[in-house]
């Protein structure tokens, strides 16, 4: 398998933009995913797919690519595309999160979104000819403020990027019958954003809870409260995605995992693997395989 894994970074004058945000369509520019290249990024990125085929793998899901069919990536996902990219029509937007920091002092906006930073639902998915519709227009008037800066322009921007996110947060939550919360505080989201920078560190809600200040009672009731969800079901659904990620990106070993996410044994990562997925490792591993991951 290969391990090495480039990280693509923002980058203003390669995207000719002023700001940390870019929206345009396959005319205006190309696309960085490029076949059997392997990399992450540190942007959010959001793909419209018109007309696609192939298929791209993401932190160890293999997706089949189809026409009409958004994508949504966070960053520090691991990726890796197989398409035809000339082949293909698309609008993509992509920033930085702390692009909107300055106007929206809202740390946790983007744990916030039912669609970001969650691992229990796709992150691609067919839409309507009107939903693309309605993304689009948005995206159209924050790209003409992008190709034409004035004094308001960043103001502008952030408050259309910030309509194409809640628009997008409503679709998501119709799309997959979910409810959309009154947030009562943060701990929920800072838990979450815990989970994403220690996930390798501390395997256990307890630890969590101590990095919070609160009781591991609290945070269930938080977490369930915002999620609907327990707080070890969340930890679980992101170290799974973090030992995907160990097996198919780093070629470690299932001993080596386990003393990472700290199981007793290589046996007790294993069955907790086939709990939660249906599969062996060595199944995963060669299904992955026989899907072009090398």
């Amino acid at each position: 398998m290969k391990d090495y894994i480039a990280t693509l970074k923002f980058s203003k004058s390669e995207c000719g933009v002023d700001f940390m945000i870019n929206t345009a369509d396959e005319t205006e520019k190309r696309a960085w995913f490029d076949v059997n290249e392997r990399y992450v990024t540190d942007f959010f990125e959001f793909f419209l797919f018109h007309k696609a085929q192939g298929y791209m793998l993401l932190d160890g899901l293999r997706i089949n690519l189809h026409d009409n069919t958004l994508l949504i990536i966070t960053p520090g996902q691991r990726q890796e595309w197989h398409v035809e990219i000339d082949k293909m029509k698309y609008n993509f937007l992509v920033f930085q999160e702390n692009f909107m920091e300055p106007f929206i002092a809202d740390r946790y906006l983007m744990f916030k979104l039912l669609f970001c930073y969650q691992h229990d639902l796709p992150q691609y998915f067919a839409i309507t000819r009107e939903e693309a519709d309605t993304l689009l227009s948005i995206m159209s008037k924050m790209k003409s403020e992008l190709r034409n800066p004035i004094a308001d322009s960043y103001q502008f921007i952030v408050a259309y990027n910030y309509e194409f996110l809640l628009t997008l947060n409503r679709m998501f939550a119709v799309k997959f019958g979910l409810e959309q919360r009154i947030h009562v505080n943060n701990i929920a989201f800072q838990y979450k954003e815990l989970l994403e920078s220690h996930i390798r560190e501390y395997n256990r809600v307890k630890d969590y809870a101590k990095l919070l200040g609160i009781s591991r009672v609290a945070l269930n009731a938080a977490v369930d409260m915002e999620f609907g969800v327990t707080a070890i079901h969340l930890l679980k659904q992101r170290q799974l995605k973090e030992i995907k990620d160990c097996l198919l990106f780093e070629n470690r070993s299932p001993k080596e995992i386990a003393s990472i996410f700290g199981f007793s044994a290589a046996s007790h990562l294993m069955r907790f693997f086939k709990k939660q997925t249906g599969q062996t490792i060595g199944g995963f591993i060669k299904l992955m395989k026989e899907n072009g991951h090398e």
